[in-house]
């Protein structure tokens, strides 16, 4: 095996940069010129716009202009709409559409009304409070479920119920066929909570124009230049998008909010047009929160029906999902088609009926993050299977082993007709249990009471579908100096790619990384690329790198054996050395690189270079990483508090190209599972429809002290869908850890179900009512 190839655990060699402070970041970008910008934000959740009066802003000092929406509707900049369409099982999807800056309504606290540039931050601050607007303030919904309420004030006049569009998974019949046939049946009612992804680094766009060249150049953070490139262009810009040119440096975090269409893009491009500089807009923590799309906030309503041995006979899903005041580039795609993509999970039954119902609230718009639908399904799955083997007085162990998907029914068509292809769920379990040390948890849970602290075990177990997006595109070059660069589609946010894919590289040249340069985040350098997202990086931009490797290596052989006199299907490359075979006739790569960039040393028909551009296309969007990850908590009785005391996880993520980076990879969706069950929620005023949260001081982040050690192991089943035989490995702990430590608390506190976040005044509540109602019990 190539030491720094395939399999081996290597250190992130972006690291040593980004932790000495030489990260390039978007906000350490000033152009020379450059103006600042401040955009004016909504104060009401709902309100009509009766007046805006800018005249006093646009003459303050160093206020270079002040814009509204009529000035963007006067220079045709377009509205932003979903870029996903979700058939609705009575009508069609509805999108009313957004503008970039708002003239009439407004829908949410902090929606964008009047754009301020300066030449400072400070001048275009001082502006802003000099801009008057009148506002007639408008009843608002914040609530998810009450927005779908008969008689819930309306975000968008005319729609009843507030429903952008009612979903439905389909198979209804089978499913009152399975609840007909029923032994038993069990239900549950949960929320998964409104989050927000809070990566390190604030959104901030810089916007230039090049009049000679008639062509925009953006600089932001993103997940994907291309993806930001066509969707500014075709939509808001409405130029073609070879007009536009897009370049992410490092970005400190993704988690799936990065590089929508956002209308802070388009403004500072616009602006920059008018005013012929450039303009950068920096996003404050608050206004992160005001403005970056949030995640999940859905309201379920699930029921399973179970024969006489506790097997899934069929499971009916009632589900309202918050949108918030418009329409996201896929957010009414997360809770329906996408989340649907794993319906089921990995258990075997197919009789599921989903029906999602997206409503406008007047609140942020909700998108992908971490997971996107997945971890909600999941979620709603093992809650089911918790309060059935409750029911049947069996162990939440057994019953998922009487319920998984075996070896021999795989590949397996699962309800909404996708293929899993891979898996080893009762293997997996068992791993994953011994790993937790689960049958030693009796000692431990009686040492915990002995001390006066309730201690309770939970597991849960999920399965992704990675993937998304059909193509990804690389470029492998190598330079006549020597040295090998690579260009890839997706986009590094953290993940580690130009380790990984360096890897790949290395495996198949034998040249050592340190002789490697990766380049990314800049549309102009490849024509397309579909970014990162869905944990689809490795199988799609790594196989993409793995083919453009082998279409090197390919003619560096053909190279090589002209050079040795010998057929090209002798020459073997070997540790970076081409070899006839069974012979001690050889080269090394600086050999063959130099009589690859001479021409005359050249096979016939062979053009000079080293330089292969590749796009990797398959037919199937998807493969399906899972893992079963066990939780074990400590309540403290008097505070509520819930303390996480071990962790455990096992993953099938495929083949491995880096443990160290899947190891990774593993920890921080875990981490995001734990703010998720224990302490993240984005929440609003009912009343006056104000954010509550829009501050670390009122929105709690989950911090190292509030993780434990994570015992992980891997279950390596191989997928066949893909040359590298990896699977996604970027969202699984998002998704396995909110149901296990909601089983686990659960456990504790002898309750059948607490919803997230499950925070100590909540713990602390269900405590009170608990011993209440035991008193009452025994009086």
């Amino acid at each position: 095996m190539e030491r720094n190839g395939i399999g081996q655990p290597l250190r992130r060699r972006e690291d040593t940069r980004l932790l000495t402070g030489r990260g390039r970041y978007t906000d350490d970008i000033d152009p020379p010129g450059c103006a600042q910008a401040v955009i004016l934000r909504s104060p009401h959740a709902h309100a009509r716009i009766l007046a805006i009066r800018i005249e006093v802003a646009a003459a303050a000092p160093g206020v270079c202009v002040v814009l509204t929406g009529h000035d963007a509707a006067a220079d045709g900049l377009g509205r932003l709409v979903t870029l996903f369409d979700v058939p609705g099982r009575d009508a069609p999807l509805f999108d009313p559409g957004r503008d970039i800056l708002q003239t009439e309504y407004v829908r949410y606290v902090g929606d964008p009304v009047v754009l301020i540039v300066a030449e400072t931050r400070q001048a275009a601050q001082d502006a802003a409070e000099l801009v008057e607007i009148d506002y007639e303030p408008l009843p608002a919904v914040t609530d998810t479920a009450a927005a779908a309420e008969p008689g819930a004030p309306l975000v968008w006049p005319g729609r009843p119920d507030n429903t952008a569009v009612l979903w439905d998974s389909g198979r209804a019949e089978e499913v009152e066929d399975a609840f007909r046939a029923a032994h038993r049946t069990v239900s549950v009612s949960l929320v998964n909570n409104r989050m927000v992804a809070n990566p390190m680094e604030p959104r901030v766009a810089i916007g230039e124009w090049d009049e000679a060249a008639r062509r925009y150049l953006f600089h932001g953070p993103s997940q994907g230049t291309h993806r930001v490139r066509d969707n500014l262009a075709k939509h808001a810009l409405k130029v073609p998008p070879a007009q536009l040119r897009v370049v992410s440096p490092d970005v400190g975090g993704g988690f799936g909010a990065r590089g929508k269409l956002m209308p802070e893009n388009a403004l500072v491009l616009w602006a920059a047009r008018r005013l012929s500089r450039p303009v950068k807009w920096l996003a404050g923590r608050t206004e992160t929160f005001q403005s970056d799309p949030h995640g999940r906030d859905q309201v379920t309503r699930a029921e399973m029906a179970l024969d006489r041995d506790a097997k899934c006979l069929g499971v009916r899903i009632r589900t309202v999902a918050g949108m918030g005041a418009y329409l996201q580039d896929m957010g009414p795609r997360v809770p329906t088609t996408g989340g649907a993509r794993i319906m089921g999970t990995v258990y075997d039954c197919t009789a599921i009926n989903n029906q999602v119902r997206c409503v406008f609230t007047n609140t942020v718009p909700t998108d992908a993050f971490r997971g996107a639908g997945r971890p909600e399904t999941a979620y709603i799955m093992e809650r089911l299977f918790d309060r059935a083997a409750e029911a049947f007085g069996i162990g939440r162990d057994e019953i998922r082993r009487r319920n998984y998907i075996r070896p021999d029914q795989l590949p397996y068509r699962n309800a909404v007709g996708n293929l899993i292809d891979s898996g080893d769920f009762a293997g997996t379990q068992a791993m994953a249990l011994e790993l937790a040390d689960w049958n030693g948890f009796p000692a431990r849970r009686a040492a915990s009471q002995a001390r006066g602290r309730p201690r309770g075990i939970g597991l849960g177990y999920f399965i992704e579908a990675s993937g998304g997006l059909t193509s990804e595109t690389a470029r492998l070059r190598v330079t006549p100096g020597g040295r090998v660069e690579l260009r890839v589609g997706t986009f590094s946010h953290g993940q580690g790619h130009e380790t990984a894919f360096l890897q790949v590289v290395a495996d198949r040249l034998g040249i050592d990384p340190s002789a490697m340069d990766f380049i990314q985040g800049d549309s102009d350098e490849l024509p397309a690329g579909n970014g990162t997202g869905g944990s689809r990086s490795s199988q799609m931009g790594g196989v993409a790198v793995l083919r453009a490797s082998n279409a090197v290596v390919a003619k560096a052989r053909r190279i090589a054996a002209h050079l040795l006199e010998a057929a090209p299907e002798d020459v073997e490359l070997e540790s970076g050395r081409f070899r006839v075979a069974g012979t001690d006739l050889g080269l090394d790569w600086p050999r063959v690189i130099a009589a690859a960039h001479d021409p005359a040393q050249l096979p016939e028909g062979e053009a000079p270079g080293l330089d292969e551009l590749l796009t990797y296309t398959r037919d199937t969007e998807c493969n399906f990483p899972n893992g079963c990850h066990v939780a074990e908590v400590e309540v403290d009785p008097e505070t509520g508090q819930v303390t996480l005391a071990r962790y455990a996880a096992v993953d099938d993520v495929g083949n491995v190209i880096n443990p160290l980076l899947v190891h990774g990879q593993m920890h921080g969706g875990i981490m995001t599972g734990i703010g998720q069950a224990l302490m993240e929620e984005a929440r609003y005023d009912p009343e006056s429809g104000q954010f509550l949260t829009s501050t670390f001081q009122d929105y709690c982040m989950p911090r190292a002290g509030d993780g434990c050690d994570f015992q992980l192991g891997l279950n390596v089943v191989p997928t066949p869908t893909n040359d590298l035989g990896v699977k996604g490995a970027g969202e699984g702990g998002a998704c396995g850890a909110p149901p296990a430590i909601v089983s686990a608390v659960c456990d504790a506190l002898g309750l059948d179900h607490i919803d997230m976040p499950l925070t100590p005044e909540k713990v602390w509540r269900a405590l009170s009512l608990r011993e209440s109602a035991s008193r009452l019990a025994a009086e």
